[in-house]
């Protein structure tokens, strides 16, 4: 009996089920849409597709369940607010200059039966404000602790602040959020302290802000920051190794901020000082072998004094090849240069007058071995004159 009692529970399984069958065979009819995010003043596509539908047409509709186009047709006068596409199958539009306010979820809908829709979530992103960065009055003193404070305001969701100072990155206390008064943007702030250096002295101290709708951009603002600090000197000789009847300048290069307003400069073993003015140069206008020694050059701000020491050894006179005497070994060269070129000249001319001299005499001593001598002249002439006489007499 229990088999038999479980055939009508499967039939009317089967009978339930067919509806549901049914709906499955017209999920073609179901829209799709996807969810996008747009960055406030930028403009967003809405796209919305069916595969099936069944002689009806796609609508959209704001947040506020406003009906924004029926297929072609615009239904709210928002002239953000285009048609881009509109077929049986898909219906897309697009929203211009978006607000933070056009944040929400979009329905598409087909007047089908029953009515189907999608959803399709707009997030809106606040650009953040360029940042502020306050707490810097005046100037500071080397050692001295600073801190400075940074804000930047209008960002959704909150952005972050970054420290650096240079390329060094500065590690600040963590971003501080508070919401706007408008509930959908968020004010950040952050704050730095650290101690300044000499070298910090026209550093630029940079607060930026990173956030998603900056795609990479940078937005940042700069501080640059003055440090006071004690000078310091060095002294530098013109020209480094001075000689005996020279002309010497001891520069005193003082570096500080501020610089220093004030040189001293002292011999050691000899009183009363040699120099102090607002100069840094110490003159020797024709050097003495009396001269040497240790110079010391005081260098003074309202930051403090330094001191720097020389040692002068003033060496022995040596001529210095005045520009005539360079003039003259430069034409000196030249007219060696031109006499050698004279020499190799001759020496070729000399070569070649020498093998055609030679050839010359030998062409000469062959012609005079094939002419007859004197004597076999004389023989010749000789036989002439005596006519048909056989006998001839030949003299060697």
């Amino acid at each position: 009996m229990g088999a038999p009692s479980a055939l009508p529970l499967l039939l009317l399984f089967a009978c339930c089920w067919a509806p549901g069958g049914a709906n499955l065979s017209q999920d073609d009819s179901q829209p799709w849409t996807s969810d996008e995010t747009v960055v406030a003043g930028g403009t967003v596509v809405l796209k919305c597709q069916v595969k099936d539908h069944e002689d009806s047409s796609l609508q959209w509709s704001n947040p506020a369940q406003q009906t924004l186009y029926f297929g072609e047709k615009r239904a709210l006068r928002d002239n953000r607010i285009q048609l881009v596409r509109s077929t049986p199958h898909e219906l897309s539009i697009s929203i211009s200059n978006v607000a933070l306010a056009d944040e929400g979820e979009y329905t598409c809908s087909i007047f089908t039966m029953p009515v189907r829709t999608a959803k399709s979530l707009v997030t809106v992103l606040g650009i953040p404000q360029k940042p502020v960065i306050s707490g810097y009055k005046s100037s500071l003193r080397e050692k001295d602790t600073t801190t400075l404070n940074c804000q930047s305001s209008g960002s959704k969701p909150a952005a972050q602040l970054t420290w650096r100072k240079g390329d060094q990155e500065l590690h600040g206390e963590p971003t501080r959020i508070q919401e706007d008064p408008n509930g959908k943007t968020f004010t950040v702030s952050s704050s730095v302290t650290f101690q300044v250096t000499r070298e910090d002295d026209g550093a630029d101290i940079v607060c930026s802000v990173n956030h998603e709708s900056l795609k990479g951009a940078d937005r940042s603002t700069s501080q640059r920051i003055e440090v006071l600090y004690t000078p310091t000197a060095k002294i530098r000789p013109d020209p480094p190794h001075p000689r005996e009847g020279q002309k010497l300048l001891l520069h005193c290069e003082g570096r500080g901020n501020p610089l220093p307003q004030q040189y001293l400069w002292e011999k050691e073993g000899s009183v009363p000082p040699l120099k102090m003015t607002q100069d840094s140069a110490l003159i020797f206008p024709f050097l003495n072998k009396s001269d040497s020694g240790t110079y010391r050059c005081t260098a003074t701000s309202n930051m403090g004094s330094y001191k720097a020491y020389y040692t002068l050894n003033v060496n022995d006179p040596s001529p210095v090849p005045s520009s005539s005497s360079t003039y003259h070994a430069i034409i000196g060269g030249i007219v060696a240069f031109i006499v050698f070129l004279l020499l190799i000249l001759l020496i070729f001319l000399g070569h070649y007058l020498i093998r055609h001299k030679g050839t010359y005499l030998t062409h000469e001593a062959k012609g005079s071995d094939d002419a007859p001598d004197a004597d076999t002249a004389i023989i010749n002439a000789e036989g002439g004159q005596s006519g048909g006489d056989d006998k001839k007499e030949y003299f060697i």
